[in-house]
């Protein structure tokens, strides 16, 4: 029975093993691709102006104030904050500020020289405080799109 097996594949095949080439059935081609991004960027800016001072100012044509002075007396205020006290009663920690401001209720009296002729005059005063305010508020889109082709060809 051996034999019987051993020679049935002795005829069944050549015993080598032959190799197929591999041909591409494709001559030319190419390939697309497209890449989408998009931002969306939202900023606000907020601009303060302060004034730490005051400015006054008084100008005119025509005008007399008998020799006073032209600007009101200025106050010096003083505030104290104590923020802490002891058992004792002794303050620790305590700030002081100061800071001068105009007294509008001692101005120099202002009269017109020739009564019956032409006069110019204006006095001015500006305060400490804000005197500015921006608000800007602005949206940037951004977008962007990329393709890119690749040919090949055999």
């Amino acid at each position: 029975m051996k034999t019987l097996i051993t020679i049935l594949l002795l005829l069944s095949g050549s015993g080598a093993a032959k190799a197929v080439p591999v041909v591409p059935n494709f001559t030319q081609g190419s390939m697309t691709s497209v890449s989408e991004t998009s931002s969306k960027v939202t900023e606000t800016i907020n601009s303060v102006d302060y004034r730490t001072g005051w400015e006054y100012s008084v100008t005119g044509v025509g005008i007399s104030n008998n020799g006073e002075a032209l600007n009101p007396s200025v106050n010096t205020s003083t505030v104290t904050i104590n923020p802490s006290a002891d058992g004792t009663g002794e303050v620790t920690g305590a700030v002081t500020s100061s800071f001068d401001s105009l007294d509008l209720s001692q101005q120099g009296q202002f009269t017109i020289s020739t009564p019956g002729e032409a006069f110019q005059f204006t006095q001015t005063y500006s305060g400490p405080g804000l005197t500015n305010q921006t608000i800007i508020q602005r949206l940037t889109e951004v977008e962007s799109i990329t393709s890119t082709t690749s040919t090949f060809t055999q």
